[in-house]
């Protein structure tokens, strides 16, 4: 048996090729990173009285024009007027579907409007016709 004992060598880290792997993952990063800007509308929307789902079919037709114009089945009608239109119909039958038709430039808060005379007179089956 031999008495000489062997010294181990002492354990090192290499840092060399940690800094290479760190340096690699950095450029990664930086180059698969976007830096784009999030644009979001900052839009008021115009408040709803009532909620409800939507049905399809339609026996009542409301139009609504590019300058806001209300019609009631083709004829033409004020706010007031298709508030109470709304209201006779609703007194006949709640299940009666009602289409909205409104010009791709109508103001959101007409179209509102309109859902929302809807749904106050008890009318919740309601449609909006788009192309």
């Amino acid at each position: 048996m031999s008495l000489i004992t062997r010294r181990r060598k002492r354990p090192e880290i290499n840092i060399v090729p940690l800094m290479d792997v760190l340096t690699i993952l950095i450029f990664f990063f930086l180059v698969s990173m976007q830096f784009r800007e999030r644009l979001t509308l900052n839009l008021t929307l115009p408040k709803i009285e009532t909620a409800g789902r939507n049905e399809f079919e339609s026996p009542v037709i409301i139009g609504i024009d590019r300058d806001g114009n209300f019609f009631f089945n083709g004829d033409a009608a004020t706010g007031e007027q298709l508030e109470s239109l709304v209201r006779i119909v609703a007194e006949q039958s709640v299940d009666i579907m009602v289409l909205i038709k409104a010009h791709e430039d109508t103001p959101l808060q007409k179209v509102t409007f309109a859902m929302d005379a809807c749904r106050k007179a008890g009318l919740n089956r309601i449609r909006l016709q788009s192309r």
